[in-house]
């Protein structure tokens, strides 16, 4: 059984959207965590969550949160990269604050955050939940036992139908892919092997879906000639489940794990995850098995990231695993792969 937080700060949430709704208020809820207040722009939105979440407090404005002098709490916020930015402005010198990934539209911006939580001696992460889903705990228990060897092969293949409608922010985006959805992956990449030497991609549209900038990624993390790291996604597979996949697979000399993603299949209703692992003894291949393992992605993920932050405001560890020092490099890794995608590969005429 976990041991329980020595230390749960209330949380202040500001935005009200879809993914606080189906993510962070239910992790919330599981956890046992205390969520003081919520803040929108739109307030009906704000009123509507804290009715269905009970939650004692809905703020007309940013001003009126800072005004109260709340302390000690932490802000999870929940908004648009693009105005990342102006909410954190308004925070106290030395908040404690989870930012909603991405952490800004692009390096640039990524390191503005990055610069100003520094001045501002803020205890800043980025919720890249994935890290923290219990299946990725799961297999990284297997990893530290040493049950797969020496890992050497990471391969992340997703192709199913995702509504980009809900999200109707991401029509007006130059980046959408790689950006709101790959970027899971790339940070989960970096959380398994650290950073790579460089970032191979091309990201690309759908005759279908062409006004979003895009929804298809090939992406590949260069650790040297002994580890391979792939991302492949479509998010245009119109043809049903049968043919639909979502899949991690962490490989190593000595065993391999397969989990099986289900909530991005008939999203955002999902299917079931499933966990698979094989092991070899001697020169005997073994058998695969399989896991169970309680929890998923949405919403059990949250709690981590959330967990991450509040224990380090309670100063029981020197800083969040997801802080924004950390993510910096999932924003570098990120940025690579869009200057990779724009360049090219090398052209035939080069060639011939």
């Amino acid at each position: 059984m976990k041991e329980p937080l020595s230390y749960k700060a209330p949380i202040v949430i500001i935005g009200a959207g879809g993914i606080v709704n189906d993510a962070h208020l239910p992790a919330y809820q599981l956890a046992g965590f205390d969520v003081a207040g919520i803040y929108d722009v739109d307030k009906d939105k704000a009123h509507a969550t804290a009715q269905q979440f009970n939650i004692p407090l809905v703020f007309d404005s940013m001003e009126d949160i800072v005004r109260l002098k709340l302390s000690p709490v932490v802000y999870d916020i929940a908004v648009p990269a693009s105005a990342m930015m102006k909410v954190l402005e308004y925070l106290p010198a030395g908040s404690a604050v989870l930012m909603q990934k991405p952490m800004g539209n692009n390096y640039a911006e990524a390191k503005a955050i990055l610069q100003y939580a520094r001045e501002k001696q803020l205890v800043a992460a980025v919720n890249f939940q994935l890290r923290y889903a219990p299946f990725i705990t799961a297999a990284r228990k297997l990893i530290q036992q040493g049950a797969l060897g020496q890992l050497c092969d990471i391969e992340i293949n997703v192709n199913v139908f995702t509504p980009w409608h809900l999200w109707t922010f991401l029509y007006e985006s130059p980046r959408v892919e790689i950006l709101y959805h790959s970027i899971h992956y790339i940070d989960l990449v970096r959380w398994f092997l650290g950073n790579p030497a460089g970032v191979y991609a091309k990201t690309v549209k759908h005759p279908e879906m062409d006004q979003l900038a895009s929804v298809r990624s090939n992406i590949i993390m260069d650790y040297g000639d002994l580890v391979r790291a792939n991302i492949l996604t479509n998010h245009c597979h119109q043809f049903g489940l049968e043919q639909q996949q979502s899949w991690i697979k962490l490989e190593g000399t000595q065993g391999a794990v397969k989990i099986e993603m289900g909530l991005l299949m008939n999203y955002p209703h999902g299917v079931a995850d499933q966990f698979k692992y094989i092991t070899r003894t001697g020169n005997e291949p073994g058998q695969w098995k399989t896991l169970a393992v309680e929890g998923s992605w949405f919403p059990h993920a949250f709690i981590g990231s959330m967990e991450q932050v509040m224990q380090a405001a309670a100063g029981n560890i020197p800083k969040p695993d997801n802080s924004v020092e950390d993510c910096i490099y999932t924003m570098a890794c990120v940025e690579a792969a869009y200057r990779s995608s724009e360049r090219g590969g090398v052209g035939l005429k080069d060639i011939m």
